[in-house]
This record gives structure tokens, C-alpha cells and sequence, in this order.
């Protein structure tokens, strides 16, 4: 972490304490009240000074805090501490001028886990390339179930600081952790953890996938009763192996397959526990039918199996796990079927912004007209073409680098149809639509999973989906 960074998660007095908070909107605001309220001196440092953060500093101003605007790269003197905002890069010369002066970096989850208290909840935490969110909405849907007071927290939902800190009590606390919020959270000591997979992802950020991977890493420091770790992922199983965890933590797998003792898995579209049960050389736990997760694609059983093995962990009853994944409902644009038309099923996975998640997208479906492109953010596609190439009968291009994926399949797929639509204005997704259409039979399934950002076309992945869907139900009224 480099040098003046703290480890340990002694209580740390904020009483005249000069902290410096590094970044305004949705975490850098909520921390610099906090601080504020706990008696520090609290000084704001933003890069942008526009309307908005104009306005969030006018806020904080009223209430004594000093904000600089457009000035996010100078250490104010004296700062004894910094509360950064996660997307604040580890390069920035604010941190190089913290490291030389011997000034400790916090992000906010580091904050919200020093701000606990006695009593506290403890955390079951999940981390990975792709599916973060269901995963942990799925572990608060069984936790629900068995009866525990929880919310899902950290990258989604409730915000941590307010879990850590409001009147609600809870018993436990599933929480969703970014690579960005890991690598500013020193001290963080999870109950039990999960990382779901690796695959390349904000190396501009992180510099390079094995810094990636370590910031990971970071959720199995000082587990106290599971690492759960993906078993067709091995580098998931390294990252267990390095960890330095609490004597009597176990390593546990899951896996889509039969699976052995200390592991989750599938047996005949049952998915089964032998890590938490009596003798498990031997015996086994069934906890669910594949047909209780929604949707039954195989990375979403994945998640429901790293859920059920964070909520066993934590002594969830088996009865729980079931009723839990059966109540689970799926955010829009992950998997979302949209409609059957003429016999073609209509697929929205819109939030699939890199090849990872359409890798898994497309792992789901035996014969796909897809609809892809984007923004790549610096990635290649030749290695998703080629794993999907067999179950592709058509697809259709649209976004600024849609070339990108067009010669990938030229490469890796080239008995396969491509409609390259050559424009990038929000009406492209309609005809997207109808080309889709020409290419589709009956039994196929036409999938959005763009392995792109989305901001080249629409302001995010949500209205990219929402885009599709609203050309797919046109379909269904002309026809009706």
C-alpha cells in the first residue's frame, strides 16, 4: 500500500483531527459530513468545478467545511488523514505527496469499517470481474429468508456509512466491494468472502491485471470462517492460497459440476453443499433446484452458489437458501427476457460492458442472433468470438467501435452473417432491432450483450436496454 498507509483497525479519534477528503459526489459529500459531525477539520479537494459540484460545495461550506474546487492535486498543510473517493486513481500526485509525507489514505469503505461499532454487524463480502451485484442481492434474499436482519450494501443499495452508522440494527450485512473501494481499505476483516471470477478490467486504473487481482485479493485478508473461491477460476483459488486469514478459515469452492468435499455444487439440476455439513467426505446438502434460480443461465448458478456459500457460512439454514434464491428477482438488463416473437425469444443483457459478462451472456443460449458493440475501453475480442462462435447465426453491429468485434469475427467466425449498422445516434438500437429480426428463426434467441460501454450512444447501459426492449415490444404490437 506504500508507506504511511495504516493496517491496523484501531479506533482512530477524529476530535481536531485535519482530514482531507478527496473527491465530492456520491461518497466524497456523505464522508466529509460524517467527519464533520465526529469533530474533525474537514477540508474538501475536488478536480471539477462544475455546477454541480458547485452546488455540493455551497452545501458543505454552510456547514464550516473548507472546499477547494478545481484544485484536487495539492495536499492542504496538515492534513493528518485522507478520505478518498474510490475512483480516485492510486497515481494521482495527491497520494504521492500523502505517501511522502507519511499521511495515511482511506477510501470510504476503510471509513465506514473504523466507524463501527462493538456490537457491530459482521460483513460477508463479495468481490469479482462480473456479477457482484446479483450475488449479493441473492445473499441478502436468503439471509431475508432465514429470518436475519440484513441489507445489501457497499457498491449498491444502502450506502455503508449509513449502515454503519444509522439506527436500523442488523445482523449481518452482505456487501458488494469494487476493486477501487478494496484497494483504499486496509483493515477490512470480512466474517466470510467471495471472488466470484477474474478477467481483465480497469487495468487503466489499476496498471496491470496482477495489481487488479491483488486489490481483489485484498476481501480474504483476515476472513474468520470462509474464502469462497470459484473452482473453474484458479486464479480466484490463488488468491485464497496468498490471504492471510484466521486460524480455522477454510477455503471452500463452488463449482457448475459434481462437487467434492469442502465445495458447492450441481448434481443432476440439484445444487448441493458438501463444505457445511456433518462429515463431508460423505454427505451431502441439498439446498435448491437450478430451476429456483432465476435466471437458470449457467454464470447466474454460479452466483447462487456463492451466495448460498457466504449465507452457510454464516449458518444459514439449508431451507433458507432455497426459499431465498426462489424470492430473488434479477435487476433489469441482466438477462431480462423481454419477449417471444414469431418464435424468437428477445434477451436484454444490456449491463454485459465487457467481454467477460458476454462471454457468459452468450454460454447461456444454443443459437444467437447478437447484438453487440460499444465503446470497448481498450479491450479485444478474439478470444470471445472464438468461444461463441458455434452458437452465433447471425449479428448485428452498432457503436463507435464495433469494428473491432466485425474483424474478430471475420477472423474467428466468418461463416457467421454480420449487419455492420454504421452510426452511432440513439435510433440505431430500432434498426438494430429489425435487422435482428431478418436474421432470426424460429427456436433462436436474439441477445443485447454489447461486451461495450454504453456512452458512445446512450448516457448508460440502463437506457441502452431500454432501448432495445421498447424496439422489441414495437415488434410485438405490429405483429399483434
Amino acid at each position: 500500500m506504500g508507506s504511511g498507509q495504516v493496517t491496523s483497525s484501531e479506533p482512530f479519534d477524529f476530535q481536531g483531527k485535519h482530514v482531507t477528503v478527496a473527491g465530492l459526489g456520491v461518497s466524497g459529500v456523505p464522508a466529509a459530513k460524517v467527519l464533520h459531525g465526529l469533530g474533525a477539520r474537514v477540508t474538501v479537494v475536488n478536480d471539477g468545478a462544475d455546477e454541480r459540484a458547485r452546488a455540493q460545495a455551497a452545501e458543505l461550506e454552510a456547514l464550516g467545511i473548507t472546499v477547494r474546487l478545481g484544485d484536487g492535486g495539492t495536499l492542504p498543510e496538515g492534513t493528518e488523514l485522507i478520505v478518498t473517493a474510490p475512483g480516485w486513481m492510486p497515481d494521482k500526485p495527491l497520494f504521492a505527496a500523502a505517501r511522502q509525507a507519511g499521511v495515511p489514505v482511506w477510501g470510504d469503505v476503510e471509513l465506514a469499517w473504523r466507524l463501527r461499532g462493538p456490537d457491530a454487524a459482521p460483513w460477508l463480502a463479495v468481490t469479482g470481474t462480473n456479477g457482484k451485484t446479483t450475488t449479493v442481492q441473492m445473499l441478502a434474499s436468503i439471509l431475508k429468508a432465514a429470518g436475519l436482519r440484513t441489507a445489501a450494501v457497499g457498491n449498491i443499495g444502502v450506502s455503508l456509512l449509513d449502515a454503519v452508522l444509522g439506527d436500523e440494527r442488523y445482523d449481518v450485512l452482505a456487501v458488494e466491494l469494487s476493486s477501487y473501494q478494496l484497494h483504499w481499505a486496509p483493515s477490512l476483516r470480512a466474517h466470510s468472502a467471495v471472488v466470484l471470477n477474474l478477467a481483465p478490467d480497469h487495468l487503466d486504473w489499476h496498471g496491470s491485471m496482477e495489481a487488479y487481482a491483488a486489490d481483489k485479493g485484498r476481501i480474504y485478508e483476515g476472513n474468520r470462517v470462509a474464502c469462497v473461491y470459484n473452482v473453474a477460476d484458479k486464479a480466484t483459488e490463488d488468491l485464497v492460497r496468498r490471504a492471510d486469514v484466521e486460524e480455522g478459515c477454510r477455503a471452500v469452492g463452488f463449482t457448475l459440476g459434481t462437487p467434492g468435499p469442502s465445495q458447492l455444487g450441481v448434481v443432476e439440476g440439484i445444487l448441493v453443499d458438501r463444505a457445511f455439513v456433518e462429515n463431508r467426505q460423505k454427505n451431502a446438502q441439498e439446498l435448491a433446484e437450478v430451476a429456483d434460480v432465476d435466471p437458470p443461465a449457467p454464470h447466474n448458478i454460479a452466483n447462487a452458489l456463492a451466495a448460498a456459500a457466504l449465507a452457510r457460512a454464516y449458518g444459514v439454514p439449508a431451507r433458507a437458501v432455497r426459499d431465498g434464491l426462489r424470492a430473488f428477482t434479477p435487476d433489469a438488463h441482466r438477462i431480462a427476457h423481454v419477449a417471444d416473437v414469431d418464435g424468437v425469444v428477445w434477451v436484454d443483457d444490456s449491463k454485459a460492458t465487457n467481454t467477460h459478462a458476454a462471454e457468459a451472456s452468450l454460454a447461456a443460449y444454443e443459437s444467437i442472433v447478437w447484438i453487440a458493440g460499444g465503446l470497448a475501453k481498450g479491450a479485444t475480442f478474439d478470444e470471445l468470438v472464438a468461444k461463441s462462435a458455434k452458437r452465433l447465426r447471425g449479428a448485428v453491429l452498432i457503436g463507435a467501435d464495433r469494428a473491432l468485434i466485425r474483424e474478430a469475427l471475420a477472423r474467428h467466425a466468418p461463416q457467421v452473417p454480420v449487419v455492420d449498422l454504421d452510426r452511432t445516434d440513439t435510433g440505431a438500437m430500432r434498426a438494430a432491432v429489425q435487422e435482428a429480426r431478418q436474421l432470426a428463426h424460429p427456436g433462436d434467441t436474439v441477445l443485447l450483450a454489447p461486451a461495450c460501454a454504453s456512452m458512445d450512444m446512450f448516457a448508460n447501459y440502463n437506457k441502452r436496454g431500454d432501448a432495445f426492449a421498447d424496439a422489441v415490444r414495437e415488434l410485438g404490437s405490429a405483429d399483434g
